[in-house]
């Protein structure tokens, strides 16, 4: 007996996608959340030494 018969078949893998540019919108978007993310760690880490 074998395993698949007739329905629909599984897509092969998809391409990778191609390295994209980065314009200037999204590199300055991408600094932003990195500068979100380290302002937000920082303050974490203020609200714990204070608990202490």
């Amino acid at each position: 007996m074998s395993g698949r018969q007739g329905g629909k078949l599984k897509p092969l893998k998809a391409p990778k996608k191609t390295n994209k540019e980065l314009d200037e919108d999204d590199l300055a978007f991408k600094q932003k959340q990195k500068e979100e993310a380290a302002a937000k760690k920082a303050a974490i880490e203020k609200l714990k030494g204070k608990k202490k």
